[in-house]
């Protein structure tokens, strides 16, 4: 079975009798072209300008503007400069007008009456081409997109991982001289910088974690292990632990909860876990310090679960709503705001995984809502 053309492809007829148009048309029409037509030279030019063509068949004898003087324009214009060219003529060929053609730039003659069989092959060949420079063209691009965000990605893992590593580089100089200096280093000074080389670490540990798991759903190999836990404690865990990291970076932003006391689930808890902190890191990145909300509840009617992490931010248009969830992408006016553009991508990859979802609701200026929401298996019981 022939699979059906990836795009529609574009022809132009030109002669000024309808008839001609119509057999023509009739001869060349194919499930994935556009037969287009014209009745005279200024019109064909017109349609030219606003499509374009894989070939235009040219009827030699037209009165007010023939084929050649009709090739010649197209010729000297740069939209329609590399549209091949067929003639069609009724002349014998006698009259020498095939060589006229090739110097006004056709790439083929035929004569009336026309042979169905080497028409339909030259259109094919010629349609044919324009389809395989198209799709190059659109590989081309695509390899390009992909050499750019490389470059990018490797932008952003250089910056992302200076970054803490100056920090542990500078506090092991810092402590160097503490132990070198007369008086003894004071503990509690100490454990402060502990404390901050681990989350420097934990920092970059959670970025390299990001990368493995960005390959291993790209592959195929984003497991869960599903097992029974309790949802809500588990994201009370999770929002006690980013209060505590956004206390000690000194953020003050207030993170609410509203959840009940136990919500019985079944999945990989792990993995349920690292959706809601991205989703809360994401918040307090974007959230312009204002204070953030996160729910957990059952959705009865429906047999779901779902966690929802709502802040205050810039918020998200409407167009970027789908692109966000993509590899390294993140929304306009966030290059300035530290990440890979993963956790969201890596999120919805977990959802999918627990035959769930990753929704979400904003706009600009007010705002963004993700929810994540999860079917509840027939065999979820108390954790």
């Amino acid at each position: 079975m022939t699979s059906e053309p990836s795009f529609a492809v574009n022809v132009l007829l030109v002669d000024d009798l309808q008839e001609n148009l119509v057999a023509l048309e009739a001869l060349i029409r194919q499930p994935g072209r556009r037969i287009f037509t014209a009745r005279s030279g200024e019109e064909a030019l017109s349609l030219m300008l606003e499509h374009a063509f894989a070939l235009a068949i040219l009827d030699v004898q037209m009165p007010s503007m023939n084929g050649f003087e009709l090739a010649e324009l197209m010729r000297g214009t740069e939209r329609t400069r590399g549209i091949p060219i067929v003639f069609v003529s009724a002349g014998g060929r006698e009259l020498n007008y095939a060589f006229r053609g090739y110097e006004s730039g056709a790439v083929d003659f035929l004569y009336k009456p026309l042979d169905p069989h080497a028409v339909r092959s030259k259109v094919n060949v010629f349609v044919d081409l324009f389809r395989q420079r198209e799709e190059l063209q659109a590989a081309q691009a695509q390899l390009q997109r992909a050499v750019s965000m490389r470059d990018d990605f490797m932008s952003m893992i250089a910056h992302e991982l200076r970054n803490p590593l100056n920090s542990v580089y500078l506090q092991a100089q810092l402590r160097r001289k503490m132990l070198g200096a007369a008086r003894p280093p004071d503990p509690q000074a100490m454990l402060k910088m502990v404390e901050r080389d681990e989350r420097q670490i934990r920092s970059m540990v959670r970025l390299l974690d990001d990368m493995l798991d960005v390959s291993r759903a790209r592959t195929g190999h984003l497991g869960v292990v599903p097992a029974a836990f309790d949802l809500a404690a588990s994201t009370t865990a999770v929002v006690e632990a980013i209060r505590a990291q956004a206390q000690a970076q000194a953020q003050g932003v207030s993170v609410t909860l509203a959840a009940p006391e136990t919500l019985p689930m079944l999945g990989d808890e792990f993995r349920i876990e690292q959706v809601i902190t991205n989703l809360l890191t994401n918040a307090l990145r974007y959230g312009q310090g204002k204070p953030v909300a996160v729910a957990v509840g059952r959705r009865e009617h429906a047999d779901e679960v779902f966690v929802s992490v709502r802040d205050q931010g810039m918020g998200i248009a409407s167009a970027d709503q789908e692109r966000i969830f993509e590899q390294f992408e993140r929304t306009e006016g966030a290059a300035q705001i530290a990440g890979l553009g993963l956790g969201l991508y890596i999120a919805r990859q977990i959802a999918q995984a627990h035959q769930g979802r990753l929704e979400v609701r904003s706009a600009p200026g007010e705002g963004a809502e993700f929810i994540l929401v999860l079917p509840v298996p027939a065999l979820a019981g108390p954790a």
